[in-house]
């Protein structure tokens, strides 16, 4: 993908100097909580290093245009957040759309700028449509999807073995938004 820039962010490709930062994303409870039961609770900045090596490592080998970003603010460089496009379980036909901001940063549209860049990119590769998935109590991914202009499509168990509320958008939808 390169480096997709935005009026106010950076999303770029993770590189293993951002274990620190990461870690204020993927250490923070408030983030944890929420995470898929495949990504584990990230405790300290060494463990932090291995997650991002093993999705250095990875990145080459996901079907396009499934991979991993940082989002970086660009007026000071600051890590403010990761997100990524990746096959659902367990069939892998649909791709999940997810974000993760650091706490500190959040309610400032991060998740949405960013996002709106990623589909955008993710739909002149050619994918017909993305998803985003949550918790029915997560209320900040809830809010952050419908703004993203995703639609509400209904409740599932089909992709984590938990009931989560499932959210969808298309090329034509996201023209609107």
């Amino acid at each position: 993908m390169g480096e997709l820039v935005t009026k106010r962010l950076v999303v770029r490709d993770w590189d293993l100097g951002d274990a620190e930062a990461a870690l204020a994303v993927y250490g923070a409870e408030d983030v944890a909580q929420w995470l898929t039961p495949e990504t584990h609770v990230v405790r300290d900045a060494q463990a932090m290093r291995s997650v991002l090596h093993a999705w250095i490592e990875a990145q080459p080998n996901l079907v396009a245009p499934a991979g991993r970003w940082a989002i970086v603010r660009r007026e000071d460089g600051l890590l403010v957040g990761g997100l990524s496009l990746r096959l659902l379980p367990p069939y892998e036909e649909d791709f999940e759309l997810s974000w993760q901001i650091r706490p500190d940063q959040w309610g400032r549209g991060y998740a949405t700028e960013a996002s709106h860049a990623v589909m955008r990119w993710a739909f002149d590769q050619g994918i017909e449509e993305l998803f985003a998935v949550a918790r029915p109590d997560n209320t900040r991914a809830i809010g952050a999807a419908r703004r993203l202009g995703m639609e509400w499509v209904g409740e599932t168990t089909k992709y984590y073995d938990q009931l989560l509320q499932v959210f969808r958008i298309r090329p034509a939808e996201l023209k609107r938004v």
